[in-house]
């Protein structure tokens, strides 16, 4: 009985938490293309001034290639 209220305690909190607490791979390359377009080319996670960020590799149309910082907390472009 112990175990299954811990586990249920355990999803609880799981549940409680924001769907917005981080942002994943996927949605960090769909913030980059829509802050530069091109196309993606790498997207790696990194730490810039201690804040977790997604390090999102693009190139552009004239073929160049430029990096966007996505916040990993906000979604946001650095």
């Amino acid at each position: 009985m112990k175990a299954l209220t811990q586990l249920i305690c355990a999803l609880l909190l799981v549940l409680a938490m924001p769907a917005w607490a981080d942002i994943g791979r996927d949605e960090a390359a769909a913030v980059a293309q829509r802050a530069n377009g091109g196309r993606v080319l790498s997207v790696d996670r990194a730490d810039a001034g201690g804040r977790a960020v997604w390090r999102v590799k693009t190139v552009t149309a004239q073929g160049e290639v430029r990096v966007v910082l996505v916040d990993v907390a906000t979604g946001r472009a650095l």
